[in-house]
């Protein structure tokens, strides 16, 4: 079992057998109508050097000691179409727990090479971009989700009524590709029974 929790843009907490991994954190008054993030992890990972992504002062560190309960596989792609020219290098991150593959795609600007989409086929939830100017937009973020087809989809970076960048696209924008999704709280468990289906995480800070 793996608890999911989005702490908002691009930031999740993962917690499995009581180990907690705290996903891209964002800079205190970076991004409009979020909080100031205060979190605490046995461990924290950001995909790329950008304020809204590599905040690690946000995360106190504990029981450094405790080995986690997953693998980690570390996958480099781009933060643009244009092989990096543009904003850099992303770090697309798979968690391969016990039972479940976890892929959080950081600001990924592209759909990857075959190579990097055969890893992401079939993983059981995937956290994926989708507000465009900065990363894929919403129908490639749709178009990467058909050829990779995963379990369990979570947008993230994107923009509400009152969260985000004015840049970005609404998430609406991307549900609005699906004939179906479902809504829920900021935290989610993923099971071996969660069913095929866009998550769109109702966060309110």
């Amino acid at each position: 079992m793996v608890t999911i929790t989005y702490n908002g843009h691009a930031c999740f907490t993962l917690e499995s057998e009581g180990y907690r991994t705290v996903i891209d954190p964002y800079m205190h008054g970076m991004v409009d109508g979020l909080p100031n993030l205060s979190l605490e992890a046995e461990a924290v990972f950001c995909s790329h050097g950008h304020a809204d992504h590599n905040f690690e002062e946000a995360v106190t560190l504990c029981s450094a000691n405790r080995v986690a309960p997953y693998t980690l596989e570390n996958l480099e792609t781009f933060h643009d179409d244009q092989g990096g020219k543009l904003r850099g290098a992303n770090v697309v991150r798979i968690f391969h727990f016990a039972d479940y593959r976890l892929a959080h795609l950081g600001d990924l600007g592209c759909i990857p090479e075959e190579a990097l989409l055969e890893k992401l086929k079939g993983v059981d939830c995937m956290l994926i971009p989708i507000g465009g100017t900065y990363t894929i937009d919403p129908s490639t973020a749709k178009k990467l989700i058909d050829l990779t087809d995963p379990a369990v989809v979570i947008p993230m970076h994107y923009r509400t009524d009152n969260t985000g960048f004015d840049v970005l696209a609404h998430l609406n924008d991307f549900l609005r590709l699906f004939q179906e999704y479902s809504s829920c709280d900021n935290t989610v468990t993923l099971t071996k029974e969660t069913k095929k289906q866009i998550l769109a995480v109702n966060y309110k800070p």
